[in-house]
């Protein structure tokens, strides 16, 4: 089976010569994905509205890639603050909750410095 790849539409994946996402044979390895609405090309200022817009970019690369968040086996989280762990984590269980992955949260600085959370997962694909 070939790898196939997920693109976001960014430039930055051009220029930094990386996908969204990539497929081999039946895992999806996804990159970080921060909270950017990728549609408006905004981000809200609080950490929780990020998580929930990283969950709805991650979801949707999912989808092309032939999987869904129930399929997560592993996640990685990276916070700006990492007090900022007690707010986020009900957002993880509110969309990994069914597929309960291995976790590991850490404290990062960001490249950016709008973003406070960015998130990868690895998922199996379903069909």
């Amino acid at each position: 089976m070939s790898r196939k790849y997920v693109s976001s539409g960014s430039d930055f994946e051009r220029v930094a010569g990386y996908s969204r996402a990539v497929i081999d044979g039946r895992w999806v390895f996804m990159s970080g994905t921060c909270g950017f609405d990728y549609a408006s090309g905004t981000i809200v200022d609080d950490v929780v509205g990020q998580a929930e817009q990283a969950f709805r970019n991650i979801g949707a690369a999912l989808k092309e890639a032939g999987s869904d968040l129930d399929e997560v086996v592993r996640v990685r989280a990276f916070l700006a603050d990492v007090a900022d762990f007690q707010i986020v984590a009900p957002v993880f269980g509110r969309f990994l909750g069914t597929a309960r992955p291995a976790n590991t949260t850490v404290g990062a600085q960001m490249v950016d410095p709008r973003i406070k959370i960015e998130i990868e997962v690895t998922a199996r694909k379903t069909r």
